[in-house]
Parts: structure tokens; C-alpha cells; sequence
């Protein structure tokens, strides 16, 4: 028996004996005040440990207010407290203990988003990839990765929704829904100020006051200025790697003119002034000999155009009116923008050889109309929704060449843009059939049309004016350098529209024997967006029927990628026994995926010139299937003095995902890998050759939790031993970047005493190496994706056994690492 296999079954013998997520009951009016249930749930959980409470946190998961018990859906809730005493800094630090879910900070910036639930997310950013998992960020879908990344200040609580969520989320929840609430405003003045300072220079400050101006009118806001010096450093350019350097802020206006009637208005606008991110070069550079770095923080790239900077943020408006006994009209109205200026270097290298400077922006505007139903037994809600989004990009992928003369380099130039109009009608109903036994009945219908345009051009000694440069020959002048091979050439001038029409509904049965029990059953079907694949390149179009010309539908069918659907079968278990000092959660689920979207990118050469070029595969189908267990067990109360408590909790997620069917056309390979020259390309299933990417098999977590009075306060020390195993960066295995199991720990110890509360936090303590995401472009076999011991048609002279590029000179194999050891203090003081 392996390691990695003991160590999976340790983990789930000992959370066997732990039990579940926290949540609270609270009396569903017809408009509820917010304020209230927050502040609720802080007393409730002031004198509790950092991973559960022993009251219940009341969820929005079906779009109204339930006990999480009575929801038959797998949430994680994490509270606003709970998340100060562990420590969280954004919400990427929920994923360690957050059965089968990965959230990680997307290689070169500090605020890009990499989010999968069970299997299903985003890996790439670029505009027009559709995500599979949706954020919320006070109900408003946040339709882009780039500036999703949300730091944890002013926070209620954060919802994981796991499962798809098509019915009341819509497209793009195929994998589950993450829900970020901001907490609401106190009738009563409030302020807050936090403070934490620790190692690499961390010193963050983050402000945050209200107060009622009038019986029915009250104001608040918050200010973040989180600041850390750099992880490694940059040895070309002699500035920080892995720094930050954020300035956050939001301002809320709550109106209550009457009993029945609420109205808020919220905005938000983040600046992001951190380095970019540079990647680790995991293998030696095969023209400039560069050896790989001993740190693996430390980065050599030469690219600092145009200077990294991220911006975004929007405003919102709900509204809540209560129409009459049981009838409540809710409006979400949002507007949201961001802008992301980053250069990227690929090859982490001084040379400039595939560097990328890119700006990405998106903007949407968003409206939601919802009428909840609460009479008698019959509880549920009927909506619209509608979202008009652009999102575009323009990079260039800078190359240096080498022909019989050193040239000047080659910018093959990328310029993206996809616009997305999206309206839904849907209604999802509970009704109780008996005091035990309920139904619920949900449908969503989306009509979903994008319009995509995509323009790449071969630029010769420069980047594009819109990156800041001038290229030397221009942009559509034909040069011919002393090699024989066309530059300057419009590659692709593709214009595409299509409209995807989708009904997505849900149904399940639940019985509660008693209050503190529920078991439930669920079928639900979903889908993730189709598109255009926005780096698409219309020369390198397969030329299908044979007649030597790509044809409009050719090149109309190779940008075009089809939507993604799920069939998903669900049961669970919840149940609070014994006093609720044994509280757990246990779901199985099995999920059929058809046409499931695969992006990626390679390089190639198309007409004799090296580039780079998207490729977006629907693969035909994979299967999902896994068990979710999360637990807390109280094993002591009042043992050491009123409030004393000794507590373990625990987590397990088990997830068994494959591909069943995966055609793509290889020429020179058989369907095993091995190479046939003289074969033409055909139709072969590669599924046993790929990997469902950023999925580990096993998801575990641990927590031991002690709190004991001390003096006039509490002091609580936790610490969680968290494990994820192997995972893939990408569908085809890499011996590089592909990364083996770990373990993290981190540990906690707060003393509170009111008003002020001291903490000190440690965040993977055992400072493991380990890699989150990452860039590959070598020569690989189509089939099997290992790579080729022999030259590359890309660079034929400077390949070596067992490297060779496929895109460049020097080879690419670029990691991007989670955090070390970090250690700080924290202060809470409320006034």
C-alpha cells in the first residue's frame, strides 16, 4: 500500500469521527434584516472555536434564507468569525479545508482567480473562456476571473455551493457557486479597526465604521491597505517577487423608508499595485545555459512592459419590498468593471523569447428580478435574469529567431474581443408534502448569444501601439527576412456569432425525521457557456473537406467550442446529535459531463513561421463521481470554566474523475502513442491518456481546536493539518509541473477579550514547496503528451534529449508556487 494511500485512508478514519458544517435557524420574515442575523451570528460565535460553532448559520444557497440543515445541497459555510480567528487573508485559504474544491491565485497576478469544484473550473483567463464555477460577490455574478480574487475584510460569511447550481445560478455554476456576503450595517454606531503585521514586511490595515444617520437611512464603509514584501526576487530586474501591495475600499448606503421595504446600495473599487508574478523556471534554458534557480521565488524575466497594474470595481443596488403576507420583491442591479495590465514572461528568461505583454479588461452590467413565495408549505421564488458583459484582450507573444542571420523578433499579436448577452427566466418551489417529507421542483431557461472578434497579425521588431509599441515594419507590410519566410501578414480576421439555448432544471426529495436530521436525494443539470476561442488562429484551421482552401465554416467550426452539460445525481446526509456536540455532512454524487471544454494553447508553425496558437477541444464525455464528508465533534464543554471547550473537525473529499471519451485527429501516431510516419491524420480516443486538470483524487483536512477562559477573556489555540494528492496543471501530464500530494499546517492563537482581540497566526508552518499553476511548451507526443527526446522543427540546433521547444528558443517550463511560511500578529479592536 502506498503512502499517499495510507495517508487518504488515515485522514478518513479519523474525520469519520467528526461531524459537520456550522449553521443557525432564524424566522424568515418578509424582509430580514441583515444587520441582525450578522450580528447574531458573531454572539453566537464570539466564545467558539475558529472551525464550527454549536449555533447554525442561516444560508442563501437556494436564494432565500434556510437553516443549512434543512438545504438539500453540500454547502461549506465559513462566518465571518470563524474566518478572523483562522486567519484567512483572501478567500483562497477556504480550499484547504473545503472538501474537493481548489481556489489558488492564477500565475501573474496577485488578483486572478483559479477556482474548480468537483473537477470543474476556469485554468486559463483569458477573455471569453466561460468558468465553471460562479462567484458571487452579494449576490452579483462576477462574470471573469481577473480581479475575483477577493481578500477577506468586512466579511459576513462565505457560502461554497458544490454541484450544479443551472436552476437559480445559471450557466457557468456546472461545478458549484461560491458567495461572498459583506456584512450589513448595525443600527447602531460601529467602527473597526484591524491591524496585522508579520513576516516578509506584511503590514495590513484595514478600517471599517457605520453608523445610522436617520431611522431609516444608514451609512458605512471600509478601507484595506494590505502590503507584503516579495516571497523571492526578480535577478534581472532587481524588484520584488510575489510582493503586494493592495488598496481596497467599499462604501454601502442602507435605506429602510418602512417595515416591509430595504434598499441598499454598495460599491467597491480595488487598485492592485503588486509586481507581476514571475514564474520559476523548472528546467536549464538551452541557448543561454541558464541553470535553474536554487529559490523557487526567485525569477529572471526581462520583460517590464507595460507596467503591472489591476483596477476594478463596481456598484450595486437591492432591493427588498414586501408586496404582502408571504410575497417579497427582490431586485439586484450591478455594474461592474475591471482592468488588468500585466507583462507576462513565459520563459522567465532576460531574453525577450516568448514574452506576452497583455492587457485585459471587462466590464458588465447585470439585473435580477426575483418574487419570494412563502405560504404555508409552499416556499420558492420565480425570476429573471439578464447580463450584458464585453470582455477583451490584446497581447503579443514576443519570439526571438534564429535563421541563418540573428533577426529581429517576431510579435505574433493577439487582439480578442467577445460580447455576451445573456437572459433567464427560472422558478425553483419547496413544498412540504408532510411535516418530514418534501419536494422541490426548479427550471431555469437561458438564452445565451456571443459575439466574438479575433484579429492576430505577425509584427517584426516590436509590439503592438496598443502595448506601448511601434513596430518596426508596420503592421500589414510583408517582409521577407534571409530565411524565405513571410512576416507582417493579418492572420486571422474572424468575426463569429451564436446563440446557445439551454434548459436547465432540478429536482429533489428530502426527509427530515426530526429537526436535527435530513437526508436527501438530487438529480440537476447544468452547463457552462459555448464560444469562440479568442487566441484562435485562422491559418492554422483544419483545411476538412480536402480541397487545398479553408473555407468560411471551416474556420467558422475550428474557433467555435459547444457548451458544456452536466447530468448530476446527488445524496446526502446532515445531521446535529447529541446536544449538536456531533454535527456532520455526507454527500455522493456522480456526474456525467458532455462536450467537456478543454482550453489550451501550443505552439506551432504555421506557413513557416513559429506562433502561437488557442486551442479550445470538446472532449465527448468524462465522469465525475465522489463522496464529501465535514464534520465537528465537541468533545469537552465547560471543562476549564464557563465557555471551555475542546473540539475536532474535519473534512473529507474523495473524487474519482476521468475522461470516457476523448477524440482528437493525430497524424504520425497510432492510438497507442507509438509513431507511425506515414500515417495521416485520423480520428483517434486519447481518454486514457488525459488527466481532468487541478482535480486531486483526495481533499482532507483536520482540526484540532481547544478554547479556555484566561482572565477577563478567551483564548482559543487551533491547528489544521490539511492534504491534497497528486494533481495535473493541464489535460495532458507533465513530469514538471504535475504535483505530487502535500500536506500544509497552520496553527492559531487568539485571546479575546470583547472589544479587543490579539492574535497570532501561522500559515504553513512546515514552509512546503509546491507548485499551483504553470507554462509548458515543449515538444510532446499528441498522444500520450510525453515528451519527445529529439529536436523540435521549432529549434532544431538547441534542442537537447528529452527537451525540445515548441515554442522559442529556450524551452518552456515556468511553475508558479503557493505561499511559504508565514507568521504575523493580528489586532481586532471594536469600538
Amino acid at each position: 500500500m502506498s503512502a499517499t494511500t495510507i495517508r487518504s485512508a488515515l485522514f478518513a478514519s479519523a474525520a469519520l469521527f467528526l461531524a459537520a458544517t456550522p449553521a443557525f435557524a432564524q424566522d424568515a420574515a418578509a424582509v430580514q434584516d441583515p444587520a441582525a442575523t450578522a450580528k447574531a451570528n458573531d454572539a453566537q460565535t464570539a466564545d467558539e472555536p475558529a472551525t464550527a460553532s454549536d449555533g447554525e448559520i442561516v444560508v442563501t444557497a437556494r436564494r432565500r434564507a434556510e437553516s443549512l440543515i434543512d438545504v438539500p445541497i453540500a454547502v461549506s459555510a465559513y462566518s465571518g468569525e470563524q474566518l478572523d480567528r483562522q486567519g484567512a487573508v483572501d478567500i483562497s485559504d477556504i480550499g484547504d479545508t473545503t472538501p474537493n474544491v481548489t481556489l489558488e491565485t492564477s500565475r501573474g497576478t496577485n488578483s486572478t482567480l483559479t477556482a474548480f469544484i468537483r473537477g470543474v473550473g476556469q485554468q486559463d483567463p483569458v477573455a471569453g473562456f466561460e468558468g465553471g464555477v460562479g462567484l458571487y460577490l452579494d449576490d452579483v455574478y462576477l462574470n471573469r476571473p481577473q480581479g475575483a480574487l477577493l481578500d477577506v475584510y468586512d466579511v459576513e460569511r462565505i457560502e461554497v455551493l458544490r454541484g450544479p447550481q443551472g436552476t437559480l445560478y445559471g450557466r457557468n455554476t456546472i461545478g458549484g457557486a461560491i458567495k461572498y456576503v459583506t456584512r450589513s450595517l448595525s443600527a447602531e454606531p460601529e467602527a473597526r479597526l484591524k491591524a496585522n503585521v508579520g513576516s516578509y514586511g506584511q503590514r495590513d490595515v484595514i478600517v471599517s465604521a457605520s453608523t445610522p444617520v436617520s431611522d431609516w437611512m444608514r451609512i458605512g464603509g471600509a478601507v484595506a491597505r494590505l502590503v507584503r514584501d516579495g516571497f523571492g526576487k526578480n535577478l534581472t530586474t532587481g524588484k520584488e517577487n510575489y510582493n503586494k501591495d493592495v488598496l481596497a475600499t467599499r462604501a454601502t448606503v442602507e435605506l429602510l423608508p418602512a417595515d416591509n421595504i430595504r434598499f441598499k446600495i454598495a460599491g467597491d473599487y480595488t487598485t492592485d499595485d503588486s509586481n507581476t508574478r514571475g514564474g520559476h523556471r523548472l528546467i536549464p534554458s538551452l541557448v543561454s545555459k541558464t541553470p535553474v534557480l536554487a529559490d523557487v521565488f526567485d525569477s529572471q524575466g526581462g520583460l517590464i512592459n507595460p507596467r503591472q497594474k489591476v483596477t476594478g470595481g463596481g456598484i450595486s443596488l437591492r432591493g427588498e419590498i414586501g408586496l404582502m403576507d408571504g410575497l417579497t420583491l427582490k431586485t439586484i442591479t450591478a455594474w461592474r468593471k475591471d482592468k488588468s495590465v500585466t507583462p507576462i514572461d513565459f520563459d522567465a528568461l532576460p531574453a525577450a523569447d516568448v514574452d506576452v505583454p497583455a492587457i485585459y479588461k471587462n466590464r458588465q452590467f447585470s439585473q435580477e428580478v426575483q418574487l419570494l413565495v412563502e405560504k404555508g408549505r409552499l416556499n420558492g421564488l420565480i425570476g429573471g435574469y439578464y447580463l450584458n458583459a464585453n470582455a477583451n484582450n490584446i497581447f503579443d507573444v514576443l519570439l526571438a529567431l534564429q535563421g541563418g542571420a540573428v533577426l529581429p523578433g517576431l510579435a505574433a499579436s493577439t487582439y480578442g474581443n467577445v460580447d455576451t448577452k445573456t437572459w433567464a427566466g427560472f422558478a425553483d418551489f419547496t413544498y412540504d408534502l408532510t411535516d418530514q417529507f418534501s419536494v422541490s421542483l426548479g427550471g431555469r431557461y437561458t438564452s445565451d448569444k456571443r459575439e466574438a472578434q479575433v484579429i492576430r497579425r505577425n509584427l517584426i521588431g516590436g509590439v503592438s501601439p496598443e502595448l506601448g509599441g511601434t513596430p518596426v515594419n508596420g503592421i500589414f507590410n510583408a517582409v521577407t527576412n534571409p530565411t524565405g519566410r513571410q512576416f507582417g501578414a493579418l492572420t486571422s480576421n474572424f468575426a463569429g456569432e451564436k446563440t446557445f439555448k439551454q434548459f436547465t432544471p432540478r429536482a429533489s426529495v428530502s426527509f427530515q425525521p426530526d429537526d436535527n436530521n435530513t437526508i436527501y436525494l438530487s438529480w440537476s443539470k447544468g452547463f457552462k457557456g459555448g464560444g469562440f476561442d479568442p487566441r484562435g488562429l485562422s491559418t492554422a484551421a483544419p483545411d476538412l473537406n480536402g480541397n487545398g482552401v479553408r473555407e468560411t465554416n471551416e474556420i467558422f467550426d475550428y474557433f467555435l467550442f459547444e457548451p458544456e452539460k452536466v447530468t448530476s445525481y446527488e445524496a446526502g446526509y446532515k445531521a446535529s446529535l447529541f446536544d449538536r456536540r456531533l454535527r456532520f455532512a455526507l454527500a455522493g454524487f456522480i456526474a456525467n459531463y458532455k462536450d467537456a471544454q478543454v482550453p489550451g494553447s501550443a505552439g506551432a508553425i504555421i506557413n513557416g513561421v513559429p506562433t502561437f496558437v488557442g486551442i479550445t477541444t470538446n472532449a465527448g464525455k468524462a465522469e465525475f463521481k465522489g463522496i464529501e464528508f465535514e464534520g465537528n465533534a465537541v468533545l469537552a464543554r465547560d471543562f476549564a470554566g464557563p465557555g471551555s471547550r475542546f473540539n475536532l473537525a474535519g473534512s473529507v473529499g474523495y473524487l474519482d474523475a476521468k475522461y470516457k471519451r476523448f477524440v482528437t485527429q493525430v497524424a504520425g501516431f497510432n492510438a497507442n502513442g507509438a509513431a507511425t510516419p506515414t500515417s495521416p491524420g485520423q480520428p483517434i480516443d486519447v481518454a486514457r491518456f488525459r488527466e481532468i486538470q487541478n482535480t486531486p483524487k483526495w481533499t482532507n483536512s483536520a482540526t484540532v481546536d481547544l478554547s479556555v477562559p484566561a482572565g477577563p477573556g478567551m483564548v482559543s489555540a487551533n491547528a489544521t493539518l490539511s492534504y491534497r494528492s497528486k494533481s495535473t496543471q493541464f489535460e495532458l501530464p507533465s513530469p514538471y509541473l504535475d504535483q505530487k500530494g502535500f500536506s500544509l499546517f497552520d496553527a492559531n492563537l487568539v485571546y479575546d477579550i470583547g472589544k479587543v482581540t490579539i492574535g497570532l497566526h501561522g500559515k504553513n508552518l512546515f514552509d512546503k514547496r509546491y507548485i499551483t499553476s504553470g507554462y509548458q511548451f515543449l515538444t510532446v507526443n499528441p498522444v500520450t503528451g510525453q515528451p519527445i527526446l529529439s529536436a523540435s522543427p521549432a529549434s532544431p540546433v538547441f534542442a537537447q534529449p528529452g527537451i525540445a521547444p515548441s515554442l522559442g528558443l529556450e524551452g518552456v517550463v515556468t511553475g508558479f508556487y503557493g505561499s511559504p511560511r508565514q507568521v504575523f500578529l493580528s489586532l481586532d479592536v471594536k469600538f
